[in-house]
């Protein structure tokens, strides 16, 4: 099976590598190249999904036209309206590139959560509460929530994110950045939720990233992936255990099976879930971006 895995373009500086994209200098804009690269538990896979780098563009593009009012870094995704020495790459990059202004991204990841799954669902079952904010009793894997929440959580580029409370989060980007982004998270959540469930999809959480451009805070990055989301049917959803996926919780559930550490190096993925997973991203881009 084919896949992208790493992108170079000879005279054109890198300025970063992520666990999915590539990002490169383009003076007061930026070039952003999502591979078919896919990170699970903070560890990147040595299997690329193919196609993947294409869905996330996509339906990244899709979301930040169709949230036209909230201010992002989304230029384009059009390559013939790309800069020349871009174009020169067009059939390495066609699909799978964003044409963005360059901010400077926030350390704080900005997660919503509207159902009870995941790292929130193992804090819950300790606690009672997710990122210091108390829930009620008696809440299963996979319950709504009463209201969706905000639980922010640090970023690290090696390792695994940090869920943190509010209180830190505004240490880190001040209070009132911190409230801009915990607001704009919520707005665009509640609207992308209810354009998914129009689509039979329920979003039961996400991440957002936000960035500075001339002090202006921009949404940046993806927005509602399978790769920032965990994506359900609505069909066939049911609280009380891990419902099936549009995302790659289905490649989370596999692993769950080894006998892995969830430390590098990540464990092979068989022809089968690789193929699945890319069968999943294709449904949600389908479903989704309409």
């Amino acid at each position: 099976m084919n896949g992208t895995t790493t992108v170079d373009l000879p005279g054109i500086k890198k300025l970063r590598s992520g666990k999915v994209r590539e990002v490169f200098d383009l003076g007061d804009k930026v070039l952003i190249v999502a591979t078919d690269r896919l990170s699970a538990f903070d560890c990147i896979l040595p299997d690329p999904i193919p196609g993947k780098g294409e869905v996330l563009t996509q339906l990244s593009a899709f979301w930040f036209q169709k949230f036209h009012q909230v201010p992002s870094h989304f230029i384009t995704t059009n390559i013939d309206e790309f800069p020349e020495p871009v174009k020169r790459h067009a059939d390495l990059l066609r699909g799978r590139s964003t044409l963005a202004r360059k901010t400077d991204p926030l350390p704080v990841e900005c997660v919503v959560r509207g159902y009870l799954a995941g790292s929130a669902w193992k804090e819950y079952q300790k606690s009672g509460a997710v990122c210091g904010i108390d829930l009620p009793s008696g809440l299963e894997q996979a319950s709504q929530l009463p209201t969706p929440i905000f639980t922010p959580a640090t970023k690290i580029d090696k390792g695994h994110d940090e869920n943190i409370c509010w209180e830190k989060c505004c240490q880190i980007l001040g209070e009132a950045v911190a409230t801009k982004v915990r607001d704009l998270s919520l707005a665009i959540y509640a609207d992308g939720s209810v354009h998914a469930a129009n689509q039979g999809i329920t979003i039961a959480d996400t991440k957002f990233e936000f960035g500075l451009f001339n002090k202006e805070v921009l949404l940046i990055d993806e927005c509602l992936t399978p790769d920032s989301s965990r994506f359900w049917p609505v069909d066939e959803y049911k609280p009380g255990s891990s419902p099936v996926s549009f995302d790659k919780q289905f490649v989370r559930d596999y692993l769950e099976t080894l006998n892995w550490d969830k430390k590098p190096p990540a464990p092979k993925l068989p022809a089968e879930v690789i193929e699945k997973t890319s069968e999943k991203y294709r449904e949600a881009l389908e479903r989704l971006a309409r």
